[in-house]
């Protein structure tokens, strides 16, 4: 298949997917160094949840037959001073990667690009999703009178759906 718009964003949101993948794993090991095991936990998941959203795009391309390279990701950032500062972080990221989907459904659109449109239904759902966790988490935290309170939400309520929700596309080598 040759190479158009749609491919060459939807080659670029891999990265994209992995960088957010890499960022997950620093911010999980910044919340379970400040001893917050729920957060940490939280963000591990996230990790392999953005994992699999970038192998469900390397599926998608080797369905389709289209030429890709794997792209390396970018330093993440590690050090934080407080508790909001890594949830601002992830709520920022998923607001980028909102609007990349957003632009790879109107590229897969302005190419009359049935497929590659259909295929990024699902990943729209899944940033409203995304935002949405974030937002909550962001806020919480900043109304929370001690990290206590954070990591007793997180244990009480479910943020989210921790990448279990179901009609999802198909995971290169198998979701984890």
């Amino acid at each position: 298949m040759t190479s158009t718009p749609f491919n060459a964003l939807l080659s670029t949101q891999i990265g994209n997917e992995f960088a957010a993948s890499q960022q997950y794993i620093a911010v999980a090991t910044w919340f379970a160094n400040q001893d917050l095991p729920q957060l940490a936990r939280y963000f591990f998941r996230q990790s392999v949840e953005e994992r699999n959203h970038a192998l469900m795009m390397v599926q998608y391309m080797l369905d389709r037959d289209i030429a890709f390279t794997i792209p390396g990701v970018p330093a993440v950032r590690n050090d934080f001073s407080k508790v909001t500062e890594p949830l601002a972080l992830a709520l920022q990221q998923e607001k980028e990667v909102t609007a990349s989907i957003e632009a790879l459904f109107r590229a897969a659109r302005a190419e009359d690009d049935a497929l590659g449109e259909q295929f990024m239904l699902w990943f729209l759902k899944e940033q409203v999703e995304e935002v949405a966790a974030m937002t909550t988490l962001l806020n919480i935290a900043e109304r929370a009178d001690n990290l206590f309170d954070i990591e007793n939400f997180i244990a009480r309520e479910t943020i989210g759906d921790g990448g279990r929700g179901g009609g999802g596309p198909e995971v290169a080598g198998g979701a984890l």
